[in-house]
């Protein structure tokens, strides 16, 4: 495997992390303010939400970080 392959591998890596982390730090208060119960629809939908935003800002670094392994 190639530095470029590794890199991938992490990338994708770290970058679950960060959407988990920033999925929680939405839903948290939202959770404390009572606005949807744990599991319901409206979790379900703040880590989808989250998620797709997290893919748009992924997607959008992933090519000028690679530039670093051409």
């Amino acid at each position: 495997m190639t530095k470029k392959d590794w890199f991938g591998i992490a990338y994708v890596s770290i970058w679950v992390v960060i959407w988990g982390s920033f999925g929680s730090i939405v839903d948290l208060p939202l959770l404390n303010a009572g606005i949807y119960l744990p599991g319901s629809i409206g979790q379900i939908t703040t880590f989808s939400i989250s998620a797709l935003i997290s893919f748009l800002v992924g997607f959008l670094i992933f090519p000028k970080l690679t530039k670093f392994f051409e």
